[in-house]
């Protein structure tokens, strides 16, 4: 049952990391849209003025589009909140829509026993529109990012998640939909976290619970991973040119329906000789809603046998920077294949 809850106490500080995206661009000289400073968004945004609580800002570095996200910039907002976790109550990064998903689920991974909420959030329409959304994500993801229990005080949502239109979604389980319409975020497989209507509502029950231990942020992410999408007519050639890289370490199979996949022999081959050579392989289904269910159907059965792993209803988004985290901690190859299967931020529902 969602229950309705204010903002936060008056003495709530909140830190806004600012990256870039479509929140924070306005027109040139030629019409095209490029970021721009911060400080240009808080003249445009007076009402940022009258939130009960200290907003701060900083820059992960010059503003740049969301499709020019690396892994560096990963761990450079990882380390930022890391070195500012003591000092605020929450915080929020401003980023673009495009990879939105993909940097909520990386930081979901990163921030482990995160005790604070951290929330992503957006823009369809730049700042400087009279029809922008900017100005209401950013005011409600700051209000959610100070948001306290109304009767124990703590932290309402300690999770990573990305914050749009009307709901908090769960980072790890967020994709964009939509390019034209206000609504860009669902999440499929899991319900919101809250919804912002007069109030905001949050499903308690729905939220992970604080953490018993620390913030331990991780530092190192391995980026020698791919995505294949399974597609009528694709060959080996192709299929190899992904799979035979010298230095690739685990790649994520994008299959049809509930993990179903080709049973040609060159197909079979390719995932075997990748496997033996020692690549993490990943099944996740194209569909949006749903789960890998391997070896409900003949033409799943055999990729178990090869040593592939299903995804159950993981994001795509989700299964990439997830096989980042994990081969990134270089662990026993069977400590590694536990945690690809794994639940560790609540990224897949087990049954």
């Amino acid at each position: 049952m969602a229950t309705p809850s204010t903002s936060g106490p008056a003495q709530s500080a909140i830190l806004v990391i600012y990256t870039g995206g479509t929140a924070g661009m306005a027109y040139n000289s030629r019409g095209e849209l490029v970021p721009m400073k911060f400080e240009q968004i808080r003249k445009k945004m007076p009402e940022l003025r009258q939130l009960n609580m200290q907003v701060d800002v900083l820059n992960l570095g010059p503003p740049i589009d969301s499709s020019n996200i690396t892994v560096a910039d990963w761990l450079a907002l990882a380390a930022l909140i890391r070195d500012n976790y003591d000092r605020y109550d929450g915080f929020v990064v401003l980023h673009g829509t495009d990879t939105m998903a993909y940097s909520a689920a990386a930081l979901s991974f990163l921030l482990e026993n995160l005790g604070k909420t951290v929330v992503f959030t957006g823009a369809q329409v730049p700042v400087g529109r009279i029809r922008t959304d900017a100005r209401r994500n950013l005011v409600t993801a700051l209000e959610l990012a100070a948001a306290r229990h109304p009767a124990a005080g703590t932290v309402r949502v300690p999770e990573v998640c990305v914050f749009f239109n009307e709901l908090l979604i769960r980072g790890n389980r967020a994709k964009k939909v939509e390019s034209q319409q206000y609504n860009a975020f669902r999440s499929e497989n899991y319900p919101p976290l809250a919804r912002a209507g007069i109030e905001l509502e949050f499903h308690d029950k729905q939220i992970r619970l604080l953490p018993s231990a620390p913030l331990h942020v991780h530092t190192h992410l391995d980026d020698h991973v791919t995505i294949l999408r399974l597609f009528p007519g694709l060959t080996e050639r192709m299929m190899r040119a992904q799979l035979d890289v010298d230095d690739l370490r685990g790649a994520v199979l994008e299959t049809y329906g509930s993990g179903n996949a080709p049973t040609a022999p060159w197909f079979l081959r390719c995932l075997q000789d990748a496997a033996e050579r020692g690549v993490y392989l990943l099944n996740v289904s194209q569909c949006e809603e749903g789960r890998v269910l391997q070896g409900r159907y003949e033409t799943s059965a055999h990729l178990t046998g090869l040593g592939i792993m299903g995804g159950d209803d993981i994001t795509v988004e989700a299964a990439i920077t997830k096989l980042m985290f994990v081969l990134g901690l270089n662990q026993e190859p069977e400590v590694t294949r536990r945690l690809l299967t794994q639940d560790l931020r609540g990224e897949i529902t087990l049954i």
